[in-house]
């Protein structure tokens, strides 16, 4: 592989996980309120489809966008409303909707199945596309995958560098002491729910419109994705630049299943397309494998060195979810 051939297929690895960090932040903010969307794979197709049909409709590709947002809020509305005013199991309730949002995508996408549409162009920055690499890199992207960059910064900022963020991490750690200092907790999980679906629903339309242009149904390649998307939101420990290290990674195990095709021609090229799957999956065992009492047992029977290098590995590693995630809020018990 040329060197130019490996910076454009690494440039295409940050402008394909676009839509993922979009969806792995969207739910990162909703957990860290202590509400799990887990309708989230049926939510992004029903965005993908919705998306590309409002566009395809009027040919505006920002009310694309636009109605890819509100299908993704509306999804985790319902979410809210069952979980937090009904006091619903959220794990049931999101299952049931994923399956829903799933089949009406492919229902009410089937007049539109293979229908070409707009679709967003690159906009290189001047200049800075320029520089040797770099701008390669960073800097001959769509608005979106720019976009996708500074939400990471944005979302780190909000939770970790102002009050409302600080706030918002206490609804979904300790929403009794947020409460105590004044927050009405239900109404900001509404907000942050919402939000988030919001944000998480861009991840579809981002699909459509732009990184696999189009609907096509059931042979679109975006069912699994929201799993994905809530594996990495665990790998990510509910923070944002580990969670962007994980969209980032699934997207080049994706690449290099590409890249090893032609390498390995007696292999099958399913096994290298579903690859990055499983391994995602052995990535998110390793996320919390420290916590087992068996780990800790085998670690004693190792030189002190080791055991003292391995374990700080696998304290980097793990991740702890918010204290209250999925537990509703009642301020009179």
């Amino acid at each position: 592989m040329t060197s130019d051939a490996l910076l454009f297929g690494l440039s295409g690895v940050l402008s394909s996980s676009a839509p993922i960090l979009f969806g792995v932040l969207g739910e990162t903010i909703s957990e860290r309120a202590g509400v799990s969307n887990l309708a989230m794979n049926g939510m992004i197709l029903l965005s993908a489809m919705g998306g590309f049909a409002a566009s395809l409709a009027t040919g505006s590709l920002a009310l694309g966008f636009l109605a890819g947002a509100a299908i993704g809020a509306t999804v985790a509305l319902v979410v809210a409303i069952a979980s937090i005013s009904f006091k619903q199991s959220q794990v049931a309730v999101g299952y049931v909707l994923a399956m829903l949002c799933r089949d009406l995508a492919y229902f009410l996408g089937n007049p539109i199945m293979g229908m070409p549409g707009p679709r967003l162009n690159l906009s290189p920055i001047p200049v800075l596309s320029s520089i040797p690499v770099i701008g390669t890199l960073l800097f001959r992207h769509d608005i979106i995958t720019y976009s996708s960059f500074l939400l990471i910064f944005l979302s780190w900022f909000y939770m970790e560098r102002t009050k409302p963020g600080i706030m918002l991490k206490g609804l979904g750690e300790n929403p009794r002491a947020a409460y105590v200092r004044g927050a009405n907790v239900n109404r900001l999980r509404y907000l942050y729910t919402v939000a988030g679906g919001a944000i998480a629903g861009l991840a579809g339309p981002i699909y459509s419109l732009s990184v696999k242009a189009g609907w096509k149904g059931t042979i679109s390649g975006l069912d699994g994705i929201g799993w994905i998307v809530l594996s990495i939101t665990i790998f990510g420990g509910w923070r944002p630049f580990r969670a962007a290290i994980g969209a980032y990674f699934f997207s080049l195990l994706q690449w290099m299943g590409l890249v090893l095709q032609p390498l390995m021609p007696n292999v099958p090229s399913q096994v290298l397309q579903v690859a990055p799957f499983p391994l995602m999956i052995l990535t998110l065992l390793l996320v919390n494998i420290g916590n087992a009492e068996w780990v800790e047992r085998s670690l004693s029977h190792l030189p002190e060195s080791v055991r003292r290098d391995i374990a700080k590995v696998l304290t980097a590693l793990n991740a702890t979810p918010p204290a209250a995630l999925g537990m509703p809020f009642d301020k009179d018990e």
